[in-house]
């Protein structure tokens, strides 16, 4: 939640506006014009402005131009009419977050909102770096072990410069708070910082949201629209995941390393655009070029700085201190008093692997806390959390490789009934490891499956499966 400034000199709309704000958590205040908002953003800035471009005195644009220039990490979005789209795409260019046009959809607003806070927390927010745990309230990357020093050393050289940096390592190990230290201690931390996840956005929209696309380049554009990258401009963007972009997408952020040029969608005309990109993943992107899923071309342009982010697993004497980080920031979050944690108890989570990495230690400290009701974290507790962690992380792994392989046979090309084929290979295994678990009989692997048995049968015929049949299944 967040709070909110709506300027517009229409009563109602600001009235319509603090109402579903408000509905929704929002602490709203209002302006009706220009002047008005400039000096509540003087005296006390929102944490967002939702600005109409037409009002009396200074107009939307205007304004935005001195708040941008009064706070240049508050995100603004633009409100306009139809006819006013191309004065909201200038803002946008300046650094506006976002523009709407009115009339606008519920969903679609709320949606846009959300993604601006969360924007402006995440440019606001300061990333510690090698700081005592004691004294860390915000977000921080912790840990004084050796490969964590190398960490600290890369950033330290390269966010100075321009340079495109690939960070690297598995989930959970960090990698956007790296790129955000990168992004706060670089020469462009005055500018926007603009994450995108590359698999959160379905491929149909991934194009269209990086570049833009202009009037009428598909069914429903109706009108021109600025993509993230152009809004970004003089800005960072971390584009998360790149990994997992599509092929056909790859050519254009090459190009953009290459020419620092854009072109919407639709469009013919390259617009040139200053952005620093920070890229990460957790792919193995050297097997990826291999079978000819991403490009090789962009491989060595993102390359130009790489930084290796260690599991948890290759630095356990940092838990300790990591530990005593997350207990003082949950704690400070929820209300809680600090209960502290045992050194017995801080041991055993140094026994345990955290396939999770950092991630799935947080969230093992954060349930820690929540459970032990005020009172000292004892190893016991402990033991018992990460139990539940492992078996959790264990069909989470089961998971990840059952959508491994559906992936890679998914990428071996189109194949006739493809999706029959696939249900038919799960149900296969299905039916042959309830048959294994009751020993062959068929009435106790029918009820296993809910299944009648005769319907058993004839997936057993179908998939012309052998029933090993023990004695204890006959005798049953």
């Amino acid at each position: 939640m967040g709070t909110i400034l709506i300027v517009d000199d229409d009563p109602q709309l600001r009235l319509s506006f603090s109402k579903l704000l408000a509905a929704e958590g929002h602490t709203v205040a209002t302006a009706a014009d220009g002047e008005a908002a400039i000096e509540m953003v003087r005296q006390q800035p929102p944490e967002l402005v939702i600005m109409d471009i037409r009002m009396p005195g200074l107009n939307g644009l205007e304004a935005f131009q001195t708040i941008h220039a009064l706070q240049p990490k508050l995100p603004v979005i633009i409100m306009t009419a139809f006819g006013t789209t191309e004065t909201a795409i200038e803002a946008t260019k300046l650094g506006a977050y976002d523009y709407i046009l009115k009339p606008f959809e519920i969903p679609d607003i709320l949606a846009t909102i959300g993604q601006a806070l969360e924007a402006g927390r995440i440019m606001r927010s300061k990333v510690e770096v090698d700081r005592d745990p004691a004294t860390v309230q915000g977000e921080a990357i912790i840990g004084r072990s050796r490969p964590m020093q190398e960490v600290y050393k890369a950033i330290g050289r390269v966010a100075p410069t321009d340079a495109t940096v690939l960070l690297r390592g598995e989930s959970g190990t960090g990698k956007e708070l790296v790129a955000r230290a990168i992004y706060q201690h670089s020469l462009r931390a005055d500018k926007p910082f603009l994450v995108i996840n590359c698999v959160a956005i379905p491929e149909t929209l991934l194009e269209s949201e990086l570049f833009g696309f202009e009037k009428g380049a598909f069914t429903g554009a109706l009108t021109r629209r600025v993509g993230k990258i152009e809004q970004a401009h003089g800005g960072t963007v971390f584009l998360d995941e790149i990994g997992d972009m599509p092929f056909s997408i790859q050519a254009k952020i090459l190009r953009l390393l290459q020419e620092k040029s854009i072109e919407r969608l639709g469009g013919r005309d390259p617009i040139p655009v200053d952005v620093r990109i920070i890229a990460a993943t957790n792919r193995d992107l050297e097997a990826a070029l291999s079978a000819g899923r991403f490009r090789e071309d962009l491989y060595y342009r993102l390359k130009v700085v790489t930084i290796w982010l260690p599991p948890l697993r290759e630095r356990l004497d940092d838990i300790p201190a990591l530990a005593e980080y997350f207990l003082g920031r949950f704690s400070l979050e929820m209300g809680l008093n600090n209960p502290g944690m045992t050194p017995e108890a801080k041991e055993v989570l140094k026994q345990y692997q955290w396939p999770g990495n950092v991630r799935e230690l947080a969230n093992t400290i954060q349930k820690a806390l929540i459970f032990s009701r005020g009172y000292l974290i004892r190893p016991e507790e402990v033991s018992q959390l990460i139990s539940s962690v492992a078996k959790a992380s264990a069909d989470k792994d089961v998971l990840a490789c059952l959508q491994h392989w559906v992936r890679e046979e998914l990428l071996r090309g189109p194949e006739e009934n493809a999706f029959e084929v696939f249900m038919d290979r799960f149900a296969s295994i299905l039916v042959s490891e309830a048959l294994d678990l009751t020993g062959g009989n068929r009435t106790r692997a029918a009820k296993l499956l809910g299944l009648s048995r005769p319907t058993l049968q004839a997936k057993i015929d179908k998939y012309r499966l052998r029933v090993q049949t023990s004695v204890r299944a006959e005798e049953d």
